[in-house]
């Protein structure tokens, strides 16, 4: 049955313009229910169980299965994915309504879907014949959904009463909408609040702990007082904003102090720039009041329980591992239970008279410290996808064993007679890259770096392509690997292996002796490595005066033409900064750290850098070329003047002097800035100059004007060389491959604006990544010196604060705070001197880079927030007691003048 609306719509040109819309109403739709005879087989996916009598409900004893409106499935989600729910119809209408509020809800309601032990099963009411409705003159979109539900559940019941009379199988409405209850009710339908079903469940009394806290106000002693002013209405916030009196923005709590914040402004109006340009020249902060949130970003929160001292109490505090999020009040019958455990809990609001947001019980992840425990809460707490692949991605990979076939072959070049070789990490699995050198008859020289050809496995649109999307980026932790890609893909039929064919994207250069290019060419290929070398065992080959075989005489010619490229892109600015990684060794049965160390750069490390840096430049020039509006690039913008600030003050309080007006001046400076007194000093600048860069990010072509990227003095830039573990290579490889006439284009893929909501999602998951992995190494270092006792380190100055210095040890790359002030103890007198910078302790100065002598120890003082404790060995200053209690000690920021932000 077709039925169709006309509509009449205005265009730009002030035409009129007939729009038909057309609605197919079908028959064949099946209700999902096992055994139904009136549908046959017309079901697909999972379907509902025959008699589900997995749950035993006072309210309705006999079989039922469960039909939620959408504000149930946006709050209640958590008891949703309890194991105890069972038998689930979502309406097609439930699901395009969540699906337009809330993408995570929509994305987890669609993963219950796919389990099919869950028997969760999608009815699109809104084309079954008997099940549509029209929306009513005057009636709400809003009101012409919630009738479209009832009339659903009502069909239901119906429907199921015909099929099994003797059965009396019921479909109970869910819904905490008082009228929409009201009105379900007048017609015939059971229906009942979330929680009066789930406390009618009393063989689940756990369930209780997972409903969200949905009452208006708080509970306080004192509920009548207003505890903070009521946000202004969104009408109110939408007209303030298009006046001008208020700005819109995104707000970020300091990850080093809960107290402060940052609003990054989204638009700059000529009146902002304006200002702005008188902050950065005056050095003056401006400040505002948030008035009113547009959208928040609440989440499952990682912590522990604060147990209520009043006896049988069901109303407790929940402390968060993250210190800018406040306490959140739960209600839980398990409090002893949950004692000493990292659990999740989720906020369900936030009323004005209370002290603290209304949440409720999620999930127990385990026992605070134990190793599993805390990746798992480093995940959550930056956000880290990392549940195990599902069924509908997994169903997406080659069967195994898997060959590359004639048809493959097509459009490919055959370029397995080359002598090709890796060179990556000693234990890495995931190979993306591989390169050759040889000398062509003309004399010149043929360099090609050759990359897994990710794309061919991951075809757009399909599960394993938003799959990888939404993950972004694979996370290496300090003893896991959270992958972006099933690992058959990423530790096998993409991994460039030695002696295993692989199917590849090649960027292959013609360039003379001196390391300039004369040809460039992309082509698909397929490759057969000869040879996976770690960075050691490639430098033992280069560096062997015995060794001449073809893979070393390729190493070699690859390395001289490297350092011609290095030095080239140095000299035309290119910014070469340090900042210290760290290297665990692992304990084989404990695998507890055992040493610790920082890593080790070899001639061979640079060699392969230097080469995906020309392939990544190359390819951003070739699909910019073709795709001038759609081209997936990546940028570094030149930090602004007052974030060298820092930098500048303390190279000066060393009588060094750095530039910093462009990357080269920087670059030339920071050459310069050499001390024979104190070899160090030049890595501690450097160093230093990384905390001054801004982030690097990727971006449409299309949607920006400014390419540059800073870091690499290039004007153009793209992410090519790594397919297995970022998604932006994926992407560049698509545009690659259809610029070269490899592959087709699809629409997404010259879609401007999807690309750069891509892109921005790109830009989370890698930054969400950086922190995570830098989390794992401040965990596995707290288990090192756990073990270790206490130890006592050289160490040099980094920052001073106004009341902490900050140190770098460099023999552990490990970075800390020394305090000097301690709550209810006498405090140390304390001049903080901006200009040098400096910080005077009694009648002892620190300076930037001061070489002193720090005790290291683990501060277990408290469970939830354990770090390692710094304390001043030399020199030492008399009458100044070391803190006992750091755990919650913040820095104290140097003051800076601020000025209100105001139209």
């Amino acid at each position: 049955m077709l039925k169709s609306r006309t509509f009449l719509k205005k265009t730009r040109a002030g035409g009129v313009m007939k729009i038909v819309r057309e609605h197919y109403l079908r028959d064949d739709i099946g209700c999902g229910a096992s055994g139904c005879a009136a549908c046959g087989s017309a079901h697909e996916g999972p379907v509902l169980e025959p008699q589900p009598l997995d749950r035993v409900s006072s309210l309705c004893p006999q079989p039922h299965y469960l039909l939620p409106d959408t504000n149930v499935l946006l709050h209640q989600i958590d008891v949703l994915e309890d194991p105890a729910i069972r038998n689930v119809i979502v309406l097609q209408t439930v699901l395009q309504e969540v699906r337009n509020r809330s993408a995570p809800v929509y994305k987890r309601i669609r993963d219950v879907t796919n389990n099919q032990e869950k028997h969760f099963y999608t009815f699109t009411n809104e084309h079954h014949r008997e099940t549509y409705v029209e929306q009513l003159q005057g009636e709400t979109s809003n009101d012409r959904n919630d009738r479209a539900i009832r009339v659903a559940a009502k069909w239901y019941n119906e429907h199921l009463k015909k099929m099994s009379a003797e059965n009396q199988l019921r479909v109970i409405f869910i819904t905490n909408d008082r009228k929409n209850k009201e009105k379900a009710i007048e017609e015939g339908i059971p229906a009942f609040t979330c929680e009066e079903y789930v406390k009618s469940l009393t063989a689940n009394p756990e369930l209780i702990d997972r409903l969200a806290c949905l009452s208006e106000e708080g509970n306080e002693i004192d509920s009548g007082k207003i505890i903070f002013s009521e946000h202004l209405p969104l009408s109110k916030l939408q007209q303030g904003i298009k006046s001008g009196a208020y700005l819109q923005g995104t707000f970020r709590a300091s990850r080093e102090n809960y107290l402060e914040a940052t609003v990054w402004v989204h638009g700059d109006t000529e009146d902002n720039k304006e200002l702005k340009t008188a902050v950065s020249e005056k050095m003056l902060k401006p400040t505002g009041r948030v008035v009113g949130i547009i959208r928040r970003n609440w989440r499952p929160y990682c912590g522990m329980l604060s147990k209520s001292d009043i006896k049988e109490s069901r109303r407790h505090l929940f402390t968060p591992a993250d210190k800018r999020i406040p306490r959140i009040r739960i209600e839980t019958r398990k409090a002893s239970t949950l004692e000493g455990q990292r659990i999740i809990v989720a906020i369900d609001g936030w009323p004005r008279n209370s002290r603290y947001p209304n949440g409720h019980f999620v999930k127990n992840l385990g026992e605070v410290g134990d190793k599993e425990t805390e990746t798992e809460v480093l995940l959550l707490e930056h956000d880290v996808p990392h549940q195990p692949f599902s069924q509908a991605v997994l169903s997406l990979l080659p069967k195994m064993p898997w060959s590359i076939t004639e048809k493959d072959m097509k459009n490919r070049e055959d370029l397995r007679h080359l002598c090709v070789c890796s060179v990556d990490p000693p234990g890495c699995t995931d190979i993306d890259d591989a390169l050759h050198c040889r000398e062509l008859e003309n004399g010149n020289l043929e360099v090609g770096v050759h990359i897994a050809d990710v794309s061919y496995f991951i075809r757009p649109g399909n599960a394993l392509d938003q799959e990888s999307a939404r993950r972004g980026t694979t996370v290496y932790l300090c003893e896991k690997r959270i992958d972006m890609v099933p690992e058959l893909l990423s530790s096998n039929l993409c991994s460039l292996r030695s002696n295993v064919d692989r199917l590849a994207f090649s960027c292959i250069w013609e360039m003379n002796h001196n390391a300039e290019i004369l040809k460039t060419r992309f082509t698909k290929s397929v490759i057969n490595s000869k040879a996976s070398l770690t960075y050691a065992e490639a430098q033992m080959r280069i560096d062997s005066a015995t060794m001449n075989d073809s893979i070393t005489t390729s190493l070699r010619g690859l390395n001289k033409l490297a350092k011609i490229l290095k030095k080239g892109r140095i000299e035309n600015g290119a910014l070469t900064l340090s900042s210290p990684e760290v290297r665990f060794h692992m304990d084989s049965e404990t695998h507890d750290p055992i040493d610790l160390q920082t890593k080790e750069l070899r001639e061979t490390n640079s060699m392969v850098e230097e080469f995906m840096l020309l392939a990544n430049i190359s390819v951003a020039k070739k699909i910019h070329e073709e795709f001038p509006e759609h081209a997936l690039l990546r940028k570094h913008p030149a930090p602004p003047p007052s974030n060298y600030e820092i930098l500048v003050k303390a190279a000066k309080s060393k009588n060094l002097e750095i530039k910093t007006d462009t990357a080269k001046a920087l670059a030339d400076s920071l050459d310069r800035a050499d001390s024979l007194t104190f070899p160090y000093l030049n890595t501690l600048l450097r160093i230093l100059a990384t905390r001054c860069m801004m982030q690097a990010v990727y971006f449409c072509s299309g949607m920006d004007t400014d390419f540059h990227h800073y870091g690499l003095a290039s004007p153009i830039y793209t992410h090519f060389t790594s397919p297995i573990r970022r998604y932006a290579d994926i992407i560049v490889h698509r545009l690659l491959a259809v610029a070269v006439g490899a592959d087709c284009t699809y629409p997404e893929l010259t879609n401007k604006h999807k690309l750069a909501e891509l892109c921005k999602n790109l830009n989370f998951r890698h930054k969400m990544a950086q922190y995570a992995q830098r989390a794992s190494v401040a965990f596995h270092t707290q288990l090192f010196f756990k073990s270790k006792g206490i130890v006592s380190e050289e160490a040099y100055i980094l920052f001073v604060r106004k009341n902490a210095l900050v140190v770098l040890i460099p023999k552990y790359g490990l970075e800390g705070t020394v305090f000097f002030e301690e709550k209810d103890k006498p405090k140390p007198r304390l001049t903080y001197d901006d200009e040098i910078p400096s910080l005077k302790i009694e009648d002892t100065v620190f300076h930037i880079f001061d070489k002193v002598k720090v005790k290291i120890m683990l501060d277990s003082s408290n469970l939830q927030h354990q770090k390692i404790r710094m304390s001043l060995v030399e020199p030492q200053i008399p009458g100044i007691s070391v803190p006992t209690d750091t755990s919650n000690m913040e820095i104290s920021e140097p003051e800076t003048k601020k000025k209100k932000l105001q139209k």
